[in-house]
């Protein structure tokens, strides 16, 4: 890649983000389209998040992906926020449009078009949601539109309930909300179609950790986590053990960044360069990433 004074600068601001997987999607998808830009990670703490959009202003960086923990705070610091973004309350894609910050969430199209991909149509459908937080919120609002009932367990009982409500005026669906228990979990994954993880469980360094016993997984059950690190999380074993159809998080995490991808460059996304580009980083015997990917 050869870079230039007049290279365009794309990246991803998270805390931890020594994980992140997206400087190589996208790597891949501008060198496949001969785009003179560059993708890199930023580690930015919560103090100094105004600073870091700031920055992005001053310097002329194009486009940022946002992750934890600033999907929420981020937004008090752009110009002007998505609609689709605001009601969901997160933004993870910020666009420099000539110095105007503009926020979008590609969170909750990502994990739809994934479910797509995967054959899995949410119509008629029960779906379980795992979280409130972020990228909870925007799968729960594309969900909301197309499920017949809509399960949201947070760890915060509250936080799932007032979700629930705002997703319910809009749509006029079946949406509950309620703690992330044991026991409502067994109880809504007994009817359940579609489970979906939208929290941070399982992800490493605590890959150990898991919210659905085995015994509660069917065969007959949609299994989606969209923790890629590691690759396949205890909840995504666990799943397969018993026959179920499973989704890993590498797969949302494609479809996310190419929805940001589009929105950076008005170009549609190589979706089959930048998946044989994780797999390729992937395939060198990594099952979980240790900071160094």
């Amino acid at each position: 890649m050869e870079l230039s004074g007049k290279t365009k600068i794309c990246g991803v601001i998270g805390d931890p983000i020594e994980h992140t997987l997206s400087p190589i999607i996208q790597n891949a998808a501008f060198k496949s389209l001969a785009l003179d830009f560059v993708f890199v990670a930023f580690r930015v703490k919560r103090a100094e998040l105004r600073n870091a959009i700031s920055g992005m202003r001053s310097l002329g960086i194009l486009g940022l992906n946002v992750t934890m923990p600033h999907k929420s705070a981020v937004m008090k610091y752009l110009d002007k926020i998505d609609p689709t973004a605001a009601f969901i309350g997160a933004v993870n894609t910020i666009h420099n449009d000539d110095g105007k910050l503009i926020g979008f969430n590609t969170d909750g199209i990502g994990a739809l078009k994934t479910l797509e991909e995967n054959g899995v149509n949410l119509s008629g459908k029960k779906l379980l949601l795992f979280g409130a937080g972020g990228a909870a919120r925007a799968i729960a609002f594309y969900a909301a539109k197309e499920a017949e009932e809509l399960v949201i367990l947070n760890r915060t009982a509250e936080k799932a309930r007032r979700l629930a409500e705002s997703l319910q005026k809009k749509f006029c669906k079946r949406i509950v909300g309620n703690s992330l228990s044991k026991g409502f979990i067994r109880q809504n994954l007994q009817d359940s179609d579609v489970l979906i993880n939208a929290t941070s469980v399982g992800m490493y360094p605590n890959t150990s950790q898991n919210l659905v016993s085995s015994e509660w997984l069917k065969p007959d059950l949609c299994v989606m986590d969209i923790v890629y690190n590691p690759v396949e999380t205890r909840l995504v074993k666990n799943a397969k053990a018993v026959g179920a159809r499973v989704i890993g998080g590498i797969e949302m995490l494609i479809h996310q960044g190419a929805e940001s991808f589009e929105v950076w460059t008005g170009r549609s996304a190589p979706l089959k360069v930048m998946k044989e580009a994780l797999l390729d980083k992937l395939s060198g015997g990594e099952t979980s990433l240790d900071g160094k990917g």
